[in-house]
């Protein structure tokens, strides 16, 4: 099979041929169709030090992707060949005191699809029947290809009730412009975001944001009183892990705000932690996504709702066939774009 492969440490990947993968127990193979392009598998390409340090070579990367399931291992229930689906990109021990309690998304030995295992750049990828996620309606190959994504911003947009309330939005990578779409389809009152890039911030007005603001030309105290806020906002989803953004956020939180944290900062950074306990600030860790409550949640949104379906599948915004793997790279890290899709059916 064709598949971007790493065969050693250091930067680049190589599109070459390499055996198909063998079903073990409890598993399923799965045909390839689309692929989305994630930050993690530009840091795999760039091979920088968060990749040194946490990636097993060889290896194919990839987590994101939507496909149809050609081989099932003997005795594996409620799959099917021809099944189309996406998958849940940890692996888990099972064992741990978490996943014994039923949070197996804070299994302390977690195994990543593309990470320390081989992954979904590639025509077919084995993975275990119990991390599969199949599409039972109609959803498009590119919306399949990233629902991963998507479910950490549903993991991120409902960590706290949102009903009502006044929500901000702190960075619009293609997950924080997710998280705008998800808190608006959710109910709240107003939702602001923020960004450095102009292109984003159109596409965070367009995922229903009532206010986008680039944060190094507009106050957002000021943006506040405009929309006639007075107490600050209730709710923030720090997406940008950049190390102004979290001071900002903090500074514009009303008392008793509750932050989620998605985006992973490059560097330590001072935070006023006398702010967080006079106001009473709640801040809280996001990774990944709940297995498998935050699935059926986006895949009950977007069942139910044709204007979220219509506003996640606008963010693909750039496909490419595989032998343009390295112009979607390009494309993905270039900014002001959406999701980048490969296309496994074009070679």
């Amino acid at each position: 099979m064709l598949a971007l492969f790493k065969e050693e440490p250091g930067p680049g990947l190589a599109l070459v041929e390499r055996p198909e993968p063998v079903v073990g127990p409890g598993e399923v193979k799965i045909r390839v169709l689309r692929t989305g392009i994630c930050g993690t598998d530009l840091h795999i390409l760039r091979w920088d030090p968060w990749a040194a340090g946490a990636i097993r070579t060889p290896l194919v990367p990839g987590h994101e992707f939507f496909g149809e399931i050609v081989e099932v291992a003997p005795g594996v229930p409620d799959v099917a060949v021809g099944d189309k689906v996406s998958g849940e990109g940890h692996i888990v021990c099972g064992t741990c005191r978490n996943c014994r309690a039923g949070r197996r998304q804070m299994c302390i030995r977690t195994v990543g699809v593309g990470l320390q295992r081989d992954g979904a750049f590639a025509q077919y990828v084995t993975l275990p029947a119990e991390n599969v996620w199949v599409h039972h309606d109609q959803v498009s190959p590119e919306v399949g290809a990233i629902f991963d994504p998507l479910g950490n911003a549903v993991h991120t947009a409902l960590a706290f009730p949102v009903v009502g309330e006044d929500v901000l939005v702190s960075g619009c990578g293609p997950i924080g412009l997710m998280s705008v779409a998800v808190a608006r389809h959710a109910g709240a009152r107003l939702v602001v975001a923020t960004d450095l890039s102009a292109p984003r911030l159109d596409m965070a007005l367009r995922m229903g944001a009532d206010h986008a603001v680039d944060v190094s030309s507009e106050n957002l105290h000021e943006v506040q009183h405009t929309l006639g806020m007075r107490e600050g906002f209730d709710v923030a989803f720090e997406m940008s892990g950049a190390a102004s953004a979290l001071p900002l956020v903090i500074d514009n939180m009303n008392h008793g705000g509750r932050i989620a944290m998605l985006g992973l900062p490059g560097e330590p950074f001072a935070i006023d932690w006398s702010t967080v306990v006079l106001r009473m600030l709640t801040l809280k860790g996001i990774y990944g996504r709940e297995m498998f409550e935050t699935w059926n949640s986006m895949s009950a949104m977007l069942h139910t709702s044709e204007v979220l379906r219509e506003r996640i599948a606008s963010l693909v915004t750039h496909r490419f066939g595989v032998t343009q793997w390295q112009d979607a790279f390009d494309a993905a890290a270039s900014g002001g774009v959406g999701k980048v899709v490969i296309d496994w059916e074009q070679v």
